[in-house]
């Protein structure tokens, strides 16, 4: 490692119009979007039907938990939904008993300000989202304002606990009919963006950014199909196969296959059958014989099929599955260990949140929940991203009273009116959002001044001047909150990023070079070291985009990440997985065959 001193930190600008561009739409966009539809309708129209519509914002706490762990397989995805629909009752529970308790706005205020710094943290530490906290705190902080009485609390949230389940077997729908969809799309986006990287190899450019896209990627399909459960069944195991091809792709960039990881990648994503690589029938290994002699790694092993044979067997599809095993045998950190980091996040959340709410009470506003609100929106891995975040805030805001005048005349037509333009803000906000976040609020914003409908029609031009100057004053003091507390021990985080790199990268190596390592402990350790990795440039850019904190070692982080990647290629080069430099001459790529 280099002993460079620390280079001090250059400060990034403030972006504007580039935190307003689009970006492609989401993989997923369609799911989150008509599950939260599906979630919402029956209980809204059942209300209808019951003529008491002003009920349907407790429903619709409980039917917006349909938005999250879409991404989750189903074994896990039943657990994190329950933790959330638990998450939503909690929060509304709480704000319910207070706004029944106190009419005192600085006493609401203060008390959302705290359900959303905890509401905050808990999904950062737990890793639940998008979409987070956020629709956490809309819905207590709304709560907060909504006149109650202590004998009325059971029954609402009776009805926010029947809608949650309803939300939660939505969620759980399609499992019947895909029951490995989200590992599915997992392995794909690893293999596309494997294939993406391999392309900036050959090209003869860097590609330093689409190469942390890609380790993120596989590093991401890996927890995805670690957290589908303990007893991985025959299709898991081809998808595990096709992520080490991506890790292998990796390795040895110039010599993949994008169009043959392009390809496996279509395949996946569809509901035919999931590719099997190690037959060289089919799918061949990505090398073939050109002196007439059989194949081998640098080793001496001989290379049939998927990769060295040991025993009968095929070692490079063992030591994977071996170390896959081992992997999920491995306790997860507890959640304690993970809430020290975020204190900063916290009290950035708590104290800007509260003094969006008094300032708003200030200029007179009854109800400041959307100044709370909008400030708890804020607060992303960065001082950087976070003024991203404000920004596009108030332009999706301010664009979305504008579609919300625009349809009002439409809603206040009846009850089944309004809740079809409710379904259709739903579903907007969720197609969107993926292309950038300001073009998801111009739904979201008609969204919450709908619901604030149901109970009784009010003024449109109040309700628009209400939360055009709210969402200013969250935006404004919410940021101005971030930029006082600023995370001052980010730089010491990248210290042990640092040296988590460093250790895990001495151990790979150390088992790469041991002829007596086990397949299973090199597969652990290639796997903490490329966690290891990824986990150290999100430390590394997320410090960056801090304000007032000492400079950041970024020769070091370069040169680590580099060293790194050097050393899972040798470790990938040691299972078996990939012929070693003394093989190269031998072995000639074949068009069309796999990495």
């Amino acid at each position: 490692m280099s002993s460079a001193t620390p280079t001090p930190t250059r400060v990034r600008r403030l972006p504007v119009l580039g935190a307003l561009r689009l970006g492609r739409p989401s993989e997923l966009w369609f799911k989150p979007a008509l599950s939260v539809v599906a979630a919402v309708a029956p209980p809204s129209l059942f209300l209808v039907v019951l003529g008491r519509l002003d009920l349907a914002a407790y429903t619709m706490a409980g039917s917006l938990c349909a938005l999250y762990a879409h991404n989750r397989p189903y074994a896990a995805r039943a657990k994190v939904l329950a933790w959330v629909v638990l998450g939503m009752l909690g929060g509304l529970a709480v704000a319910l008993l207070a706004a029944s308790l106190t009419r005192n706005a600085v006493v609401l205020v203060t008390v959302g300000a705290l359900l959303a710094a905890v509401q905050k943290v808990m999904c950062d530490a737990t890793r639940v989202g998008p979409p987070a906290h956020v629709i956490l705190t809309f819905v207590s902080s709304a709560a907060l304002f909504v006149p109650q009485t202590l004998g009325q609390v059971p029954g609402h949230l009776a009805l926010a606990a029947a809608a949650g389940a309803w939300a939660w077997l939505v969620g759980m729908a399609p499992a019947p009919l895909r029951p490995h969809g989200p590992e599915r799309r997992a392995t794909a986006q690893a293999l596309d963006a494997a294939a993406a990287y391999a392309e900036t190899a050959r090209g003869g450019e860097e590609g330093a950014g689409a190469r942390s896209a890609a380790y993120a990627a596989v590093h991401a399909a890996w927890q995805t199909l670690l957290a589908a459960g303990d007893r991985p069944s025959t299709a898991r195991r081809a998808l595990e196969r096709l992520v080490v091809r991506a890790e292998v792709a990796l390795a040895a960039a110039a010599d993949a296959d994008p169009a043959r990881l392009r390809a496996w990648a279509r395949a996946v994503r569809g509901t035919g059958r999931i590719p099997r690589t190690g037959d060289p029938r089919r799918d061949g290994d990505g090398l073939r014989r050109d002196d007439g002699g059989p194949r081998r790694t640098d080793s001496g092993a001989r290379l049939d099929g998927d990769g060295p044979r040991q025993d009968g067997g095929p070692l490079g599809e063992r030591d994977e599955l071996v170390g896959v095993a081992a992997e999920r045998a491995v306790a997860p950190r507890p959640l304690w260990s993970r809430l020290g980091p975020l204190a900063p996040v916290a009290v950035r959340s708590a104290l800007g949140c509260a003094l969006a709410g008094y300032v708003s009470l200030a200029l007179g506003a009854d109800r400041p929940y959307w100044a709370l609100v909008t400030a708890a929106s804020l607060y992303q891995a960065n001082i950087t991203l976070t003024w991203s975040r404000a920004v596009q805030r108030v332009v999706g805001n301010l664009v979305g009273v504008l579609l919300f005048a625009a349809v009002t005349p439409v809603a206040q037509l009846g009850p089944l009116a309004l809740v079809l333009c409710i379904l259709a803000c739903n579903f907007g906000a969720e197609a969107l959002i993926g292309r950038n976040y300001w073009l998801g609020s111009v739904c979201v914003t008609p969204l919450a001044l709908l619901v604030t409908e149901l109970p009784g029609y009010q003024p449109t031009g109040e309700l628009v001047t209400d939360r055009v100057v709210d969402t200013l004053v969250g935006a404004l003091v919410g940021f101005v909150a971030a930029v006082a507390v600023t995370d001052r021990r980010a730089g010491r985080r990248v210290e042990r990023a640092l040296a988590a790199v460093d250790h895990a990268r001495e151990r790979a190596a150390r088992l790469a070079a041991d002829p007596a390592a086990t397949p299973a402990a090199l597969e652990a350790a290639r796997r903490a070291l490329a966690a290891a990795v990824v986990d150290l440039r999100a430390t590394a850019d997320a410090a960056a985009g801090e304000w007032w904190q000492r400079a950041l070692p970024q020769e070091r982080v370069v040169l680590a990440e580099q060293a790194a990647h050097r050393t899972l290629a040798a470790t990938v080069r040691r299972q078996g997985l990939l012929p070693g430099p003394g093989t190269t001459s031998t072995y000639t790529h074949t068009e069309g065959a796999s990495p």
